[in-house]
């Protein structure tokens, strides 16, 4: 597994723990990240997406919502909720990383996190993300 992936993971995992225990302090980041094996890269790009993703959470969950057509933010898993933000927050505020790197990875991380369906439900919103931002075009 590559350091983006791991990161990616780490990411996940920390902003779900941050999001139920309501406690999104650098304190707190850097308790879980100290806690989970994950090289300095690795732990690195989970700081940038935990922390992009909570300056931009608001924002995000907008541009989420608009996608997600009659789907409601707080009926959705909130793991899938969780992957979308950090998949959106890369296709939105990280033009280092290419559109399909972001898209395909959240699809990967669904499929291990989420539920038999998160891949496809996943795949659906960040595409229209991807289109409505004018990250991705055809």
């Amino acid at each position: 597994m590559g350091p983006r992936r791991k990161g990616r993971e780490l990411a996940l995992q920390a902003l779900y723990q941050l999001a139920m225990t309501g406690d999104s302090s650098p304190r707190a980041v850097e308790l879980f990240l100290s806690h989970f094996e994950g090289g300095p890269e690795a732990k690195d790009f989970a700081r940038r997406l935990i922390a992009g993703v909570g300056a931009r959470q608001a924002e995000i969950d907008q541009v989420i919502e608009r996608a997600a057509e009659h789907w409601k933010l707080s009926r959705m898993a909130k793991v899938d909720l969780t992957i979308l933000r950090m998949a959106a927050y890369e296709l939105l505020f990280c033009p280092d990383i290419p559109v399909n790197v972001s898209l395909d990875e959240a699809i990967e991380i669904g499929k291990r996190y989420g539920s038999g369906d998160s891949a496809t439900f996943i795949n659906g919103i960040l595409d229209q993300v991807a289109h409505s931002s004018g990250a991705k075009s055809e």
